[in-house]
């Protein structure tokens, strides 16, 4: 195998500004594939290269497989703000699962960032940790009321919070909060000075290999990824949603965030982490990457395949420009994420699977710490070892009330582009009108095609039907993507997966012969 180069690629058209900075390269050496193997990771994000490393550590023989590269999905997309409060907040956690899980919840996060901090210490890693202070702050009295919930239900959890005077960043409010002890770092950095150790434990690492199908025969997973055919003891999906059609399908709903890097005229940059109460919510952070600061501003979230990617950056954009003066936007790009119906996270083995399947999924904007404690809950699950985070994080957990109002919005979202998107489309005679550079769901002839028309006018024609569950797929802009407003999977401009749970491309059109039949 080849020495994997930087930058990194990402799962969109447009850079991240992890990709501009020359992270320390990958140790790869060609790699001989021992099988069975005693567990093999499906996804090399901040959960697959963590879970991989902590498994070797305990001396099993792992597999890595990456679909690309290395921090090729969220990870590589990330604000990487590392928090001990969660989008779930902590009077949302005590109402629904109770006072006892609500101080389980504080403690996975303290224990998170314990790990990542231990790994930094123990490792030597230079990814640019930082401690934070984190603040909270409300701009209605409305949310001034959801703020002061929060500040009571965290103390009561066990988080450091006290009120405060500012919120960090240049804009007016009512009310603030400061959380002590956050942090921030490079994803990338971060996850590559991981994956060096895993290697050096002798783990195996195959990238650019996309797994088409996984069966269990004779107490084995068997994964077929085209040409190559791996078997393992125990299978984990670290890829956000599990592939195919499982339960997790039911109980997620994918999201898109939107995130500039932002180079400011004076020094008003925030000096630690911060967050409004609207919804969505913006974020705020500072990074200095290659000498040059950054104002890390994300938000304008919504449901994948749902809003206007474009929109969202112009509001977003227009949003900064209200509060900072700025120089120059030189990077911008959304990223994925999954919100669980219920506010916590699905971490461990997948319902009605196959003995042996792992999974992690349902972060909501928390990845890099819920991650992390995914790696630690599955890794001790598979050696054997009793985790007190497991139960209330399991992924066969029964709430009948929690979230059982959102587990019916977005299904029943899902029901209706099952059917809508079938029978309305924009009734096209030809391809003439697609501006270059954009892609559209249209009718040739009778027949829906997802037709994309490049800058030279060359048109690539899909079929748009997801290949998961056959909902109609939408044009993304921004990404030069096509997303499936039902499950989030995502497919380039030629209809190659580059995002779960679909296993398997868009099918191709033969233009000429839909245009001449």
């Amino acid at each position: 195998m080849s020495e994997q180069s930087t930058p990194a690629p990402r799962d969109g058209a447009n850079n991240s500004v992890w990709d501009i900075n020359s992270a320390p390269r990958l140790n790869v050496t060609a790699n001989t594939i021992h099988e069975p193997y005693d567990t093999i990771i499906v996804g090399a994000g901040i959960t697959g290269v963590t879970t991989a490393l902590m498994l070797q550590r305990a001396g099993q023989r792992c597999l890595l497989i990456e679909a690309s590269k290395v921090g090729f999905g969220t990870t590589g997309g990330t604000s990487a703000h590392l928090n001990t409060f969660f989008d779930a907040t902590y009077p949302e956690i005590e109402s629904d699962f109770g006072e006892e899980a609500s101080n389980l919840v504080a403690e996975s996060g303290k224990e998170s960032m314990a790990m990542i901090k231990h790994f930094i210490d123990e490792y030597a890693i230079d990814c640019d940790f930082e401690y934070k202070e984190g603040f909270l702050y409300s701009e209605t009295e409305k949310e001034t009321r959801q703020l002061l919930e929060i500040l009571e239900a965290s103390r009561k959890a066990g988080i450091e919070v006290i009120e405060s005077r500012e919120n960090d960043v240049p804009l007016v409010f009512d009310k603030a909060v400061r959380f002590a002890d956050q942090g921030q770092f490079h994803p990338l950095k971060y996850i590559r000075a991981l994956l060096n150790e895993y290697l050096k434990l002798n783990g195996t690492l195959l990238e650019n290999t996309f797994v088409r199908e996984a069966v269990y025969v004779h107490d084995l997973h068997e994964l077929d990824a085209g040409n190559l055919k791996v078997r393992g003891k125990h299978l984990v999906y670290a890829t956000h949603i599990p592939p195919g059609i499982n339960i997790m399908n039911f109980t997620c709903a994918p999201y898109r965030s939107y995130v500039m890097a932002i180079a400011l005229k004076d020094d008003d940059y925030p000096k630690g982490l911060s967050y409004d109460c609207q919804e969505p919510y913006h974020y705020f952070r500072s990074h200095v990457i290659d000498g040059q600061k950054y104002l890390i501003l994300g938000g304008e979230d919504h449901k994948t395949g749902h809003g206007d990617p474009e929109q969202a950056f112009r509001n977003l954009e227009e949003y900064a420009r209200q509060h900072f003066r700025i120089t120059s936007i030189p990077y911008r790009w959304s990223s994925q994420y999954y919100v669980p119906v219920d506010g916590l996270p699905y971490i461990g083995e997948l319902p009605l699977s196959a003995s042996g399947t792992y999974m992690a999924t349902g972060f909501n904007g928390n990845g890099m710490m819920f991650g992390t404690l995914s790696a630690k809950i599955i890794s001790d699950q598979i050696l054997g070892i009793k985790n007190k985070y497991a139960e209330l994080f399991s992924p066969s957990r029964i709430k009948p009330i929690a979230g059982f109002s959102e587990f019916v919005k977005e299904n029943a979202d899902v029901a209706w582009h099952f059917m809508a998107d079938r029978f309305s489309s924009d009734d096209l005679n030809s391809l003439a009108d697609l501006p270059p550079g954009e892609g559209k769901v249209v009718e040739v002839k009778g027949e829906k095609l997802a037709a994309y028309k490049d800058e030279n006018g060359t048109v690539t024609a899909l079929s748009p039907t997801c290949t998961h569950a056959g909902c109609t797929v939408k044009f993304n802009p921004s990404e030069k993507s096509w997303d499936c407003p039902c499950h989030g999977g995502r497919f380039d401009i030629k209809g190659k997966v580059i995002t779960g749970p679909p296993r398997t491309d868009l099918a191709q059109v033969d233009l000429k012969n839909t245009l001449s039949s």
